[in-house]
């Protein structure tokens, strides 16, 4: 085989049209898939903004509620204080007991029982309580 033959075969491999005609087809997939790229990466942007934005009202809302039920527990700790519940129990009429009285499986009493003592008034005048 000559050296004009080996040529001639060779060029037969080389496709005939221009080199920018074979490149096209790669260059469009290369921007298509760097356009879906960015794309993707702004809408997982915008989902991550939201989800921020979520989470800081979220915050600020248990903020509110820690704070709501702080109060509120401050409030039942006022009413459970014991001379809030003394003052309410005089008002609705109900008397300090004296001491203990217990009753034995046999049925026998152990202690003296004393009758409660009266109800006391508050003077209007001093605040003082009086039997």
């Amino acid at each position: 085989m000559t050296a004009q033959q080996r040529i001639a075969r060779l060029a037969g491999l080389v496709p005939a049209g221009s080199a920018r005609a074979a490149r096209a087809p790669f260059v469009l997939l290369i921007v298509l898939l760097l356009g879906t790229g960015l794309l993707a990466l702004l809408l997982l942007n915008a989902s991550l903004n939201k989800g921020s934005f979520q989470l800081t009202r979220l915050e600020k809302e248990t903020e509110e509620l820690t704070d709501q039920q702080q109060s509120l527990q401050q409030e039942v700790d006022g009413y459970s204080a014991p001379d809030r519940l003394e003052e309410r129990a005089r008002r609705m009429g109900l008397v300090p007991g004296g001491n203990p009285v217990f009753l034995r499986p046999d049925g026998t009493v152990r202690g003296v029982p004393d009758s409660a003592p009266g109800p006391r008034s508050a003077d209007a005048d001093t605040g003082q309580v009086t039997r």
